[in-house]
């Protein structure tokens, strides 16, 4: 199967692994003026909450759940690595009923627009 994304040379082995490196991900220009909380609720055995913290320009990511966040993801921790590693799109998963999606469905479009060198 090829690689949706090839500008990734070393793939996360771990959920933890990737959300320890998301933040120097961040394109800058794309996130200025933005101000928003993603949360990620993964299941399973490589699963966890992480908050993903977005405002002027800036990100910052941690384990646990945000009070109030702006949209939610939810899906298996393995399922989270297959769509990181390339393994399987994020709209599959989603059209399979895989990832569920609440809050604001526009943040979580844009969201691969704020992390591009995560895209094909």
């Amino acid at each position: 199967m090829p690689e949706l994304y090839p500008m990734n040379p070393t793939p996360p082995k771990t959920v933890r692994a990737f959300f320890s490196t998301l933040a120097g991900k961040l394109d800058p220009e794309a996130a200025e003026g933005l101000d928003a909380v993603y949360q990620f609720n993964l299941n399973g055995a490589d699963g966890g909450q992480y908050q993903l913290q977005i405002r002027d320009g800036a990100c910052q990511v941690s384990e646990g759940t945000h009070p109030d966040p702006h949209v939610t993801l939810a899906m298996s921790g393995e399922d989270c690595l297959k769509v990181l590693n390339g393994q399987v799109s994020g709209t599959m998963v989603a059209m399979t009923g895989r990832l569920r999606i609440s809050g604001d469905m526009g943040l979580a479009m844009q969201l691969a627009s704020l992390f591009p060198s995560l895209r094909p």
